[in-house]
């Protein structure tokens, strides 16, 4: 049995493959502005109708482009700033998306003003902790109840790009679900940090 063999997805590709064995799956540590959840945020939102590979390629180009997430600062870009990111190749040049990242970053300052934590919302939104592992991908779900509801409350509080599809990504991104196969060489290892994560 090798990963190589076996891994969910992203065989062939060192950048996926990376990402798939160390990344995809497991609880970010994220400080009190919550910057890697709305990089994870973003990114899932411009992969919307692309491969996730190509924004995987581009991901440190979105960190310079959008100040490393920083939530105050992408909040304060203005329409200069997003003329410039159209004019980037080294980006997805999507206006709707690049007003939304942006969009995004200032509900996200709203939420904290209110006292929320956007952690936390998807915390309470996450699925119950499967019984089996899923065998294929067929028994892994594009969206949940719960990413439906959690979309709708984000879209009130000014959020954009977090259709319950996008909702349920991220959810599997920062390891709310563990959606690794079950003969995926990497599940037991997710989960032993999701436990942790937990615990602590």
């Amino acid at each position: 049995m090798t990963t190589e063999t076996f891994r969910c997805f992203g065989t062939g590709d060192p950048l996926y493959e990376q990402y798939h064995d160390e990344e995809w799956g497991r609880p970010i540590e994220d400080g009190p502005d919550e910057r890697h959840l709305l990089e994870r945020i973003g990114l899932e939102g411009f992969q919307s109708g692309l491969s996730w590979i190509t924004v995987l390629r581009k991901r440190e180009a979105f960190r310079e482009a959008f100040h490393g997430f920083e939530p105050a600062k992408v909040a304060a870009m203005t329409n200069e700033d997003v003329e410039r990111l159209r004019e980037d190749p080294a980006i997805i040049r999507n206006r709707a998306k690049i007003e939304a990242t942006i969009g995004n970053a200032q509900a996200l300052l709203r939420l904290h003003e209110d006292g929320v934590r956007l952690t936390d919302l998807y915390a309470q939104h996450a699925p119950p902790e499967r019984d089996e592992p899923p065998l294929d991908w067929k028994e892994v779900p594009g969206t949940t109840d719960g990413s439906f509801a959690l979309s709708k409350l984000l879209r009130r509080h000014g959020f954009r790009f977090v259709g319950p599809t996008t909702i349920y990504a991220t959810m599997q991104a920062i390891g709310l679900v563990n959606d690794h196969l079950a003969q995926c060489p990497v599940r037991d290892a997710v989960d032993r940090e999701r436990r942790a994560s937990v615990a602590t």
